[in-house]
């Protein structure tokens, strides 16, 4: 019952986080109360991508005629769709188990709550046992954010859990929330046939994006046919027999909206609650723990990483949150996380990535840019792709040469982020970048050219 390290929760932060810790040489144990791979495996990352993967061969069928082939009588099975998203979350967290075993670390299923002096209760099917460790990683993430006013019944008012599980598709939906959850929701169920409103608060969708990114996705999603209403916000909804009234708030005024369902997509909430924060005394600042850079809490041998932290809420951030923690546990010199250089993706159609400062947040910093854009529409691959829409955009410092933020939106471009990742963790400048010779044809190559028209040496547009 004693372990070197306890990790609580095993979502892509804790199960890697513990797996790290064994190859380490701690002995190490996570606690599930659910199933291995936690919301991003079961009910995030993956399965929205399988759902996404379905929505994206069926354009393609819809759309074959473009490509010089003819295909009749296409349909989805919605129901088919569903069972191969849910198969596909059922190998990956079947994956996590064998990742576990071949690293020897012990999983323990049932509801962990903590305890003082390094223990943690875990109860399950009614019986509680208890485990001490030196260290104590709490990884329990997040859920669904719910309004006050838009109160979730899992039916007719809806979380992404639910969305993902739908046993028969709706003829309407109005989505509440326009980043990743909501924007990829609206391309998939909109693709699938489904009459989509997307209403998001803020004045421009994918708020977080550069502007210019979030203009060509709300074009891109309009030209397909999904509603978008930007600086408006559902006052409430009346939920009727056989469908929901939306009440939406407009500059213009009221407007209402009857659809099958509403999806609440406005965010997520830590999971903190029942699991013994207050009994240990681990601070809390605004429902998110207070850590230092190596994630320590404010008690000693009590960590913690992810959905808990006012970091960005992605997998892959709290992977990283999770390594560095426990590379710092057993005397490791880890390198402290630049969340300046964090990339995030949207994977609706066309898709967006984004790493680094947007263009109003370099001129707001000081700095003086250079910017450049390379349109696929000037691209040979995505021509012969069947893929135009979109853009590469860069923003680099005038000065120095410094890369300050790239910006994409279009077919795949989750794939060709990294490339100013590792080009921005290594310090390259814009002519370093401009002077190394992309591969042609692809898509990739248009960072390349985005960089050239910012240095003013731009040839194919």
């Amino acid at each position: 019952m004693n372990f070197d390290v306890i990790v609580l929760g095993s979502g892509p932060g804790g199960y890697v986080t513990a797996i790290r810790a064994s190859q380490l040489g701690l002995k190490t144990a996570v606690i599930e109360k659910e199933s291995l791979g936690g919301v991003c495996l079961n009910w995030g990352c993956i399965p929205t991508k399988a759902l996404l993967k379905s929505a994206q061969v069926f354009e393609y069928i819809n759309h074959a005629e473009d490509f010089g082939i003819s295909v009749s009588n296409a349909n989805a099975d919605f129901s088919k769709v569903i069972k191969r998203s849910r198969d596909v979350a059922d190998g990956m967290s079947k994956g996590i188990a064998y990742l576990t075993k071949k690293n020897k670390v012990e999983v323990i299923y049932g509801f962990g709550k903590l305890k003082q002096g390094g223990g943690v209760s875990v109860t399950n099917d009614g019986q509680t046992k208890e485990y001490t460790a030196k260290h104590i990683i709490i990884a329990t993430g997040a859920r669904s954010r719910v309004l006050p006013n838009l109160p979730q019944d899992g039916k007719n008012i809806i979380g992404y859990r639910e969305a993902m599980t739908l046993k028969e598709m709706p003829k309407s939906m109005v989505i509440v929330g326009s980043g990743a959850i909501g924007a990829e929701f609206a391309y998939f169920y909109n693709t699938m046939g489904v009459d989509v409103t997307l209403v998001e608060y803020q004045k421009t969708i994918v708020p977080v994006e550069d502007e210019d990114i979030s203009k060509q996705l709300q074009r891109s999603f309009k030209k397909s046919g999904i509603k978008v209403m930007t600086n408006s916000s559902v006052e409430k909804v009346n939920v009727l027999k056989s469908s929901c009234e939306v009440v939406i708030k407009t500059k213009k005024g009221d407007e209402v909206i009857n659809a099958d369902i509403v999806l609440s997509a406005v965010g997520i909430t830590p999971n903190i609650e029942n699991i013994g924060l207050e009994e240990v005394g681990i601070k809390t600042d605004k429902g998110r723990l207070v850590v230092d850079e190596f994630y320590n809490t404010n008690v000693k041998g009590y960590y913690a990483i992810g959905d808990l932290l006012p970091t960005q809420a992605l997998a892959h951030v709290a992977s990283a949150e999770g390594i560095v923690c426990v590379e710092k546990i057993a005397g490791e010199n880890p390198e402290a996380i630049d969340y300046g250089n964090i990339p995030g993706c949207t994977y609706c159609s066309p898709e967006i990535s984004s790493v680094g400062m947007t263009e109003a947040q370099a001129k707001e910093a000081g700095f003086d840019v250079k910017v450049g854009k390379f349109p696929f529409t000037a691209s040979g691959k995505a021509s012969a792709s069947g893929h135009k829409d979109g853009f590469v955009k860069v923003v680099f410092d005038a000065k120095y040469g410094e890369w300050l933020g790239c910006h994409m939106i279009g077919y795949n471009v989750t794939e060709m982020i990294a490339e100013a990742v590792v080009a921005r963790k290594l310090e390259t400048t814009g002519h370093q970048i401009l002077k190394s010779v992309h591969p042609h044809p692809t898509m990739s190559e248009a960072v390349m050219e985005a960089v050239a028209d910012a240095y003013g040496e731009v040839i194919h547009i």
